[in-house]
């Protein structure tokens, strides 16, 4: 599951997430990948995105193969563009950014759907636990969208952690996306917790700056058709197949498992002489 939002650079920003979200989606269409929107909101308020170029406010986007979060985990991270806006009268390069957050999909698993409701299960969450808030869906979506309250908001009062859904008119079809989007983020939390004491033995072992979520991990510069990952080290002139979700695109993602998976392992013996010196 991938959620896309923009970052610093205003309405540059909300174009460059646009972006991202069509380059995914591209990529999953063109490795035959079954990819769906759970969210789509867009900077005018719009939750249609067929045909749409409008801003990005927020959108999530669901890969339900197997493996699909070992595939797209090298996407989370702060990604940068550098590129001359269409409305920069005097031609000036702007650099913008837009996040991406990967977490894994219930459908990741076979025993997912059924394990939710296990105390011990990453996706557990105390029904007793979360404030359920019904209301009107707010920005475009039609007549019956904006008069019906069919849009749920569920806060996890633990955590504080929110996730609202209006796509549908449905408010059950919107109360369920919210759940599973909530067991999503509820049990990235639990995991990053969990890897709280490795991710500190972790930092001696690599850079800082490569780790931080809120330093770059990739830019994408139009004017020289470049794309750079800053984890990986990768450089590839051939932007345009990038962002149409091509072969170009893959063979920086796959640069960026293969530095992942170094890291994991250098992690491993860190753990190992960590424990050997108690």
């Amino acid at each position: 599951m991938l959620e896309i939002r923009p970052g610093a650079g205003g309405s540059e920003a909300a174009l460059f997430a646009a972006d991202l979200l069509r380059m995914y989606q591209a990529y999953c269409s063109h490795n035959g990948l079954r990819a769906h929107l759970v969210k789509y909101e867009d900077a005018e308020g719009g939750g249609d995105p067929r045909g749409s170029d409008a801003p990005l406010q927020e959108a999530i986007l669901e890969v339900e193969d197997e493996g699909a979060y070992g595939r797209f985990r090298c996407e989370a991270g702060v990604h940068r563009v550098q590129r001359v806006p269409a409305t920069e009268s005097k031609g000036r390069t702007h650099t913008s950014s837009a996040s991406v957050l990967v977490l894994p999909s219930l459908q990741e698993s076979t025993a997912a759907s059924e394990n939710f409701d296990d105390p011990s299960s990453d996706y557990y969450i105390d029904p007793k636990e979360v404030r359920t808030d019904i209301m009107r869906a707010s920005g475009a979506g039609g007549q019956h969208v904006n008069k019906t309250e069919s849009a749920v908001r569920l806060t996890h009062i633990p955590t504080g952690t929110v996730a609202a859904i209006q796509d549908s008119r449905s408010q059950r079809a919107n109360r369920d996306k919210a759940w599973q989007v909530l067991r999503s983020r509820i049990a990235q939390l639990r995991r990053e917790a969990r890897e709280e004491e490795a991710l500190n033995l972790r930092r001696s072992v690599i850079g800082v700056a490569k780790m931080g979520r809120e330093h770059k991990i990739r830019t994408y510069n139009w004017g020289q058709q470049r794309v750079t990952d800053h984890r990986s080290g990768l450089t590839i002139h051939g932007l345009d197949d990038v962002i149409e979700g091509g072969d170009n695109l893959e063979q920086v993602m796959e640069s960026v498992r293969k530095w992942m998976s170094d890291q994991e392992v250098q992690q491993m013996i860190a753990l190992q002489e960590s424990e050997e010196k108690k």
